[in-house]
């Protein structure tokens, strides 16, 4: 199980046939907020709102059409569920997905829109992980991995191409992180075409199960207390966590409330609205200026899924 630029590439022409590439912006106003140049990547304007679907449409494709009509199921609070949910549609195979009983209305409503099965099952993602492995060996589907599927990662690592082929000379790209599968492809990719350019994870200190994984070299569990539903990951993941070690200049922490913050700056800035996962990136930045003053960087906006309480902060 591992990822190469040749799976990326590959990849590409799969997510093309579906999907154009997504813009990406840099605005005076936000530049002189943050005292950098900052060019904004817009995978909010995906259909399902989130960079994930790249990866689902890749997963799907690679299956076989025995292994479609067995079907998937996995388990999410929201953006890798509709992602698998929307490629599911696209090639016509069932689809299951198990998300924690106090998930976003929103997103579960929106996965289920898709055709989807939507199971609503215990108090957080680790439950829900358990309840997906059981159905899957009651059922015979595929068992969906959010973090160790190789295809996923191929998949939403065509963004980092689009960025980097765009604007070759960044300085880096800061990319939130919960269980990795952006970080760590972004690594492959900058490797092969930008090796100055430093990626740079972002997880919330509230639910940093992966940034003490990478710290410590060991998967390991973490409480999960933040209220960013997109960084809401209580352990590490095998594959991510091996590609960000190899690939990854730094990892920082930043607080929930320094997320509101960021969000509150690309709306009334960037005129984009953004999820709290979708402004870590960008919170990284705001919380490190000793780090990326003058500097010419790339922040991923990973998603626009914004909930009714990240709104309400917003306003």
């Amino acid at each position: 199980m591992d990822l190469s630029f040749a799976d990326v590439a590959a990849a590409r022409d799969i997510v093309y046939r579906h999907l154009p590439p997504t813009p990406m912006w840099s605005y005076p106003v936000l530049d002189a907020a943050v005292g950098a140049t900052v060019h904004v990547k817009h995978e909010n304007v995906q259909p399902v709102g989130a960079f994930k679907v790249r990866g689902g449409l890749t997963l799907l494709d690679a299956m076989s059409a025995e292994d479609r009509a067995r079907g998937t199921v996995s388990y999410s609070t929201g953006n890798h569920a509709q992602s698998l949910a929307y490629a599911s549609a696209a090639y016509g195979a069932p689809c299951t997905v198990v998300m924690p009983a106090a998930a976003n209305p929103a997103k579960a409503n929106a996965v289920a829109a898709l055709g989807a099965e939507v199971i609503l099952h215990g108090p957080d993602l680790e439950a829900a992980q358990h309840h997906a492995e059981a159905l899957a060996r009651e059922t015979g589907a595929r068992l969906v991995s959010p973090g160790d599927t190789p295809e996923l990662l191929a998949g939403v690592g065509t963004l980092y191409q689009e960025i980097l082929e765009s604007q070759p000379d960044l300085d880096a790209i800061l990319v939130p992180i919960g269980s990795g599968t952006g970080a760590s492809a972004a690594t492959v990719v900058a490797r092969e075409l930008a090796p100055k350019c430093h990626v740079i994870g972002v997880q919330s200190e509230a639910s940093r199960a992966a940034y003490d994984s990478w710290r410590t070299g060991e998967l390991v569990k973490r409480p999960n207390r933040t209220r960013v539903d997109g960084l809401a990951t209580g352990r590490g993941f095998d594959l991510p966590q091996r590609l960000m070690r190899n690939g990854l200049s730094d990892f920082l922490l930043v607080t929930d409330d320094q997320i509101t913050q960021a969000q509150r700056l690309l709306a009334t800035k960037a005129h984009t609205l953004a999820e709290g996962a979708g402004a870590a990136a960008l919170a990284g930045v705001l919380s490190r200026p000793d780090l990326f003053t003058g500097k010419r960087i790339a922040v991923v906006c990973t998603g626009g899924n914004a909930n009714d309480a990240e709104l309400a902060a917003l306003v």
